[in-house]
């Protein structure tokens, strides 16, 4: 790298080593740090060949990064280098993984108001759900429960929080969802208060 700089490009060794040099181990850990981040999501929803690839490029990139502050050890710059580039590349990697928002999470929602126009909101909004007729502390309350995609997470929130401005939600990533092995328009003349086995039992002796 110095060959290229000072060599070719004919830049000033000064000007390398405390310009160009730290500039570049900045910018290595601030890609390798971001890469690791967005790379554990995809080991996280089990994308074994995108995460092998991040992987690969994240090793790489750092052993550049390490080994210019190895050739150079005596330039504490380049631990300063360092040091900021693995802290803004852990902002930035968080940053980006929100912004993709991939794989899906688990929603639950906690209301001890009817639940029933929130219900037919959410279904009209395309949403997947299961209400459970539950007991709280205080009494009767509907448990409800939706598996979505992570971008679909701020307009479902919007909708409880429209409806049920009080109530409790949690939020948590799931790895692996089965889809429903038979259609939900089969099922969609029962109530939702019933397991799902259930309404298909129903379903087939119905017909």
């Amino acid at each position: 790298m110095e060959d290229f700089f000072v060599g070719t490009l004919g830049w000033s060794l000064p000007l390398f080593k405390w310009l160009i040099l730290p500039l570049v181990i900045f910018m290595a850990r601030l890609s390798d740090v971001s890469i690791a981040t967005v790379r554990i999501m995809f080991v996280m929803n089990g994308k074994r060949k995108t995460a092998t690839l991040l992987g690969f490029c994240e090793s790489f990139i750092w052993l550049m990064a390490i080994g210019q502050i190895f050739r150079y050890i005596d330039n504490p710059l380049y631990y300063v280098a360092y040091a900021g580039g693995y802290a803004s590349g852990t902002y930035m990697g968080m940053l980006i993984e929100s912004k993709i928002a991939f794989g899906k999470v688990i929603v639950r929602v906690i209301t001890r108001q009817d639940a029933s126009a929130l219900i037919g909101h959410l279904k009209q909004s395309s949403f997947g759900l299961t209400n459970v007729q539950a007991e709280g502390k205080t009494g009767a309350v509907n448990l409800l429960f939706s598996v979505i995609d992570r971008k679909q997470v701020k307009h479902f929130i919007d909708l409880v929080e429209q409806y049920h401005p009080n109530a409790f939600y949690t939020i948590e990533a799931t790895r692996f969802v089965k889809e429903s092995p038979w259609p939900e328009e089969a099922l969609s003349g029962l109530p939702s208060t019933v397991d799902p086995l259930s309404r298909l039992i129903s379903f087939i002796k119905r017909k």
